[in-house]
């Protein structure tokens, strides 16, 4: 019997246009866990322009007994509307086969490759899965010098929401008070954008300014992809009381970016009352939604259980497909910061 020799080949694309076609099936075929790459890629891809600010890597294993390659991860190092994204690692095998032996000679590479495609400035954070992200940040650490934060920047579980597990439940009525769950419109920009820039206060340090926050609801009101619960106790005005971004969407999946909730209105069931409109309504014509959920959040992971998000539980049970995500940042005297 023939002995496997195996070796990984990295391959860079700078035009989603000339992404394979098998790396395209692979995006689909798992289209939760790349939420955080597929919509923009596909974005890109209707309207591709010729500077550089876009680009992808992919990690293939060739092996003596197959004459195919195998694709193992799928990098992008990509442009917002309001700045750089992170680094976004996304393997194709499940989370328990992320051993160290099966990321480091494939990270290595694939961190190599980073370094002679893009500055180094470049690289502010890296957003994957926990044992990813890690080996990554401590590889990326030492072939730079360039420091990585102890504390991470963000630590959540991916989770998703089908029409299998969504809770609808009547939401409880309150004699003095009117709630209207509808999407955003032009004339909710003021008061959006405070939202928008407390929720970005909770995220250090992708914080917004007035004229950002500004920038962003504006942004995210004439795509069509900003919520809002709008309340009314008797006889006063309407305030707007929670929001909810839905901005990484395709056909079949959509990515809730944003829930935050005005604090003069938390501990009245807001942000679940509009999370299960969202939902509800979304799941009439989407397969799924996914989000990530904060480790350090226990009133949200509340919030996405209740409504139907898998795996938030507090029983510890294995749900497959809801894996702990992590992003670690790098010293920001020397890299220059993006925003997501």
């Amino acid at each position: 019997m023939p002995s496997l020799i195996s070796n990984h080949s990295i391959h860079v694309y700078r035009r989603a246009s000339t992404l394979p076609f098998h790396v395209w099936v692979a995006l689909l075929r798992d289209e939760h866990k790349f939420n955080i790459i597929l919509p923009h890629a596909l974005q890109t891809l209707s309207a591709e322009s010729s500077d550089n600010v876009h680009l992808w890597m992919t990690c293939s294993t060739f092996d003596s007994v197959r004459p195919e390659p195998t694709l193992d991860f799928v990098l992008s190092c990509t442009q917002g509307a309001f700045g750089s994204y992170p680094l976004f690692i996304v393997p194709i095998a499940p989370f328990e086969d992320l051993t160290a032996d099966y990321l480091r000679p494939r990270l290595e590479q694939l961190v190599s490759a980073v370094l002679r495609e893009v500055p180094v400035e470049r690289v502010f954070s890296v957003f994957a899965p926990d044992p990813v992200t890690y080996m990554f940040a401590d590889l990326w650490s030492r072939y730079t010098g360039i420091g990585a934060y102890a504390e991470p920047y963000y630590a959540a579980k991916l989770s998703y929401c089908t029409p299998e597990t969504f809770i609808d439940r009547k939401a409880s009525v309150h004699p003095d008070l009117t709630y209207v769950p509808r999407l955003a419109v032009d004339a909710d920009v003021a008061a959006a954008a405070a939202l928008c820039k407390g929720f970005a206060a909770t995220s250090e340090p992708f914080v917004l300014t007035d004229d950002q926050a500004w920038q962003e609801a504006k942004y995210l009101i004439r795509r069509q992809w900003l919520w809002v619960l709008e309340a009314r106790y008797q006889g006063g005005a309407p305030e707007l009381a929670s929001i909810v971004a839905v901005t990484r969407q395709t056909d079949n999946v959509g990515g809730i970016t944003k829930v935050f909730t005005n604090p003069r209105w938390r501990k009245r069931g807001c942000a679940e009352r509009l999370v299960r409109l969202v939902c509800k309504q979304l799941l009439l014509t989407k397969r799924s939604l996914v989000l990530y959920c904060a480790h350090d959040n226990p009133a949200a992971t509340g919030v996405y259980h209740r409504v139907g998000f898998a795996g938030l539980d507090s029983s510890k049970r294995r749900v497959g497909g809801v894996d702990p995500w992590l992003e670690i940042g790098f010293d920001r005297d020397i890299v220059r910061l993006g925003h997501w």
